[in-house]
């Protein structure tokens, strides 16, 4: 479809934020790399413009009202993002293919993102301001995670795939069953859950003996979690709802894991010395996170997704950081491409759920997580986000590593 093609109702539509959004749209299809495609623009006249050449639309915009012509005409992605959340803007089709024209628009609101990076932390103390911005996401009604989260252990993390085919709960349960070896459990074992999420490693960890103790910072998760051990009868584990670098537990574990909340710790410093703390000499950490450059979140997810200086893990700062510490890496793995699966294969399960979603919790709710699962999908597969898993190994006082044969490396 090209420019030179009649559009129905010119007349009526707006030619200036059409010409604009061409002129731009030219221009990002020209950049090296650009893996956008052509759409189309419906207005509320129901006018329609091709915009790009080079084929068929893989997706469409309808501008339903006023409000939505005019946040597209302000190519501000946050103003676009909350249209589309209120229903004032619609997309249509492949809404990953909608996400690679993301660079058509810019995201102007530095001193918001310089409060939250910086300012908010310094003044009030990062795990005060936590307690304030995490609740935001975790808090919503588990239910609605646990509809397209896998349904064999609930984990909110990325999976480990063999193949892209493979289903979420394969990914899952390699996962889990990864961090479980990587840290050396056994039954009778003390370990630490930073973040429990909906208890995929504390139900799998704890049905196996261990002695689990999951700490979170989340009303609707702690609740979560102690129904678990009550219906599995899991009393030899136990939930905390604590800030993991308040946490004074007077006691050390035989091993600690991370599942994906490293990026909620920016403060690296403070967290491995919290972890040396807590750790028995001789016993290993498990972490995972997305990486990328660090306080590097755009607007959308910093206002409507993950509040706060949530960002993604600096690969070079957070190894800087160890150096400086007794801990020695025992492991580094790139993940990019697992945590591409996981966010798409979220992404389409609640797709697949979206008549349900809307009918319990509304339309904003399922448009604010089906836009921001599949914007870390698309991340993901451009390379703006990576991820990586890690494994770090405190010293016992003589020096000695955790035995045994490392087959999960």
């Amino acid at each position: 479809m090209s420019e030179s093609i009649r559009e129905v109702g010119a007349g009526a539509a707006e030619p200036r934020l059409v010409e604009a959004l061409r002129r731009r749209y030219r221009a990002e299809l020209e950049r090296p790399g650009s893996a956008a495609r052509p759409f189309e623009l419906r207005t509320a006249d129901r006018s329609r413009w091709p915009i790009g050449d080079g084929g068929e639309p893989a997706f469409t915009v309808t501008l339903v009202n006023d409000a939505g012509a005019k946040a597209l005409a302000s190519f501000d992605e946050l103003a676009v993002a909350e249209a589309y959340m209120e229903g004032d803007l619609d997309i249509d089709g492949d809404l990953l293919a909608a996400l690679k024209a993301r660079p058509v628009l810019a995201d102007p609101h530095p001193l918001k993102y310089l409060w939250a990076t910086y300012g908010a932390p310094r003044l009030l103390g990062q795990a005060r301001s936590d307690k304030r911005w995490i609740p935001s996401h975790y808090d919503n009604d588990p239910e609605f995670f646990l509809l397209w989260l896998d349904r064999d252990h609930r984990s909110y993390s990325h999976g480990f795939f063999e193949h892209d085919d493979e289903p979420q709960e394969a990914g899952m349960r390699r996962k889990l069953q990864f961090a479980y070896d990587a840290v050396g459990l056994a039954p009778g074992m003390r370990v630490l859950d930073v973040g429990g999420g909906w208890g995929s490693f504390f139900e799998l960890a704890g049905e196996r003996g261990v002695q689990v103790t999951s700490i979170t910072i989340s009303e609707e998760s702690e609740r979560h979690l102690k129904g678990i051990a009550e219906r599995k009868g899991l009393s030899h584990c136990r939930v905390v709802r604590e800030h993991l670098l308040e946490y004074r537990p007077g006691e050390r574990f035989d091993a600690i894991v991370n599942l994906g909340v490293t990026e909620h710790l920016p403060d690296y410093r403070r967290t491995l010395a919290q972890y040396g703390r807590l750790l028995e000499p001789g016993r290993r950490v498990y972490l995972d996170a997305y990486s990328g450059r660090r306080h590097a979140m755009p607007s959308f997810i910093s206002k409507w997704v993950f509040q706060g200086n949530t960002s993604p893990l600096n690969l070079r700062r957070y190894l800087a950081e160890v150096e400086r510490t007794p801990f020695e890496v025992v492991l580094v793995r790139n993940d990019r491409h697992n945590y591409f699966l996981t966010c798409k294969k979220w992404a389409e399960r609640l797709e697949e759920h979206e008549d349900e979603v809307v009918a319990r919790w509304g339309r904003h709710l399922y448009r604010r997580f089906v836009l921001y699962l599949w914007s870390a999908a698309n991340s993901f597969e451009t390379g703006t986000l990576s991820a990586h898993r890690m494994v770090l190994q405190l010293p016992g006082a003589d020096g000695a590593r955790l035995a045994g044969r490392e087959s999960w490396n």
